[in-house]
C-alpha cells in the first residue's frame, strides 16, 4: 500500500507527515508534486499536509486548490478513496469544494499555536474509526485562518448526516459549533481538520493521540 503526500509550494508539514507514515506506522509513503496531473497507481490514501501554500495569498488554500493534481484528488475522493487534509490541507479541501464551508481568520485575528482538547464527535467513522465516539484527545493547532464557517443549512446537514468529525472542547477560534474537523465524501472517506495529528504521534512529541487517526486513514 502507498500513501501519497501532496506537496504544494510552501507546504511545511509534508516531511513530518511522511516521517510518521514511513517510519512510525511503517507504511510506504511517497511525495506527489502539485503540478502532477494524476496520482501514482496503487495509491491507498492521499494526505494534504499543513503549511502556507502560496503564502496564503487571496485566501488560505485558494491557489493550491487549483493546482493540476487537485482534479485527480477530487476524483479519488468522489470514488471513495481516503483523503486527509490537515490544517492548510483542510483549507485546500474546502477551497476545492471537496468539503463544504470555508476556513476564515480566527476571531482574535491572531495566529494561535497551542495544544487543544478535542471531542472526537465522529469516533467510529472513517479515519476516526479507532476512536470511541466522543472520546477526548489532545492535539496541537497552529493557524491564523482556522475559524470554520458554513451557512445554517450546511451546518444542519453536517449534523444530520454525522459529518462533524471533531469539535473543540473549549472556545478556540470562533468556529461555528466549535467545529475542528469535518467528514466528506460518499462514505465519510474525506476528513479535514485544523489540528495536527502528525505532531502528536510519538512520545517524544508529548503524546500519541494522533497516531490512530493516521492509521485509520488506510487500515
Amino acid at each position: 500500500m502507498t500513501i501519497a503526500v501532496i506537496q504544494f509550494s510552501a507546504s511545511n508539514c509534508d516531511r513530518d507527515t511522511h516521517h510518521v507514515f514511513q517510519h512510525v506506522l511503517h507504511a510506504q509513503c511517497e511525495f506527489v508534486w502539485q503540478d502532477d496531473t494524476v496520482l501514482p497507481p496503487g495509491i491507498k490514501a492521499v494526505v494534504l499536509p499543513g503549511g502556507f501554500s502560496f503564502g496564503d495569498y487571496l485566501r488560505a488554500g485558494a491557489m493550491a486548490a487549483h493546482r493540476p493534481i487537485m482534479k485527480d484528488v477530487k476524483r479519488f475522493a468522489e470514488s471513495g478513496g481516503p483523503v486527509l487534509g490537515i490544517c492548510n490541507g483542510f483549507q485546500i479541501l474546502c477551497e476545492a469544494k471537496i468539503l463544504p464551508g470555508v476556513l476564515m481568520p480566527n476571531h482574535s485575528n491572531r495566529f494561535i499555536c497551542s495544544n487543544v482538547e478535542l471531542n472526537v464527535t465522529g469516533g467510529g467513522y472513517g479515519a476516526l474509526k479507532y476512536y470511541a465516539k466522543d472520546e477526548r484527545i489532545t492535539l496541537p493547532i497552529a493557524h491564523h485562518d482556522g475559524r470554520y464557517y458554513a451557512d445554517e443549512d450546511t451546518l444542519r446537514q453536517l449534523q444530520t448526516h454525522k459529518r462533524i468529525a471533531l469539535q473543540y472542547v473549549d472556545e478556540v477560534n470562533g468556529s461555528e459549533s466549535l467545529i475542528a474537523g469535518i467528514f466528506g465524501g460518499p462514505e465519510h472517506n474525506v476528513l479535514g481538520l485544523m489540528p495536527h495529528p502528525e505532531r502528536r504521534s510519538e512520545m517524544c512529541l508529548g503524546g500519541t493521540d494522533g497516531i490512530q487517526m493516521l492509521r485509520g486513514l488506510y487500515v
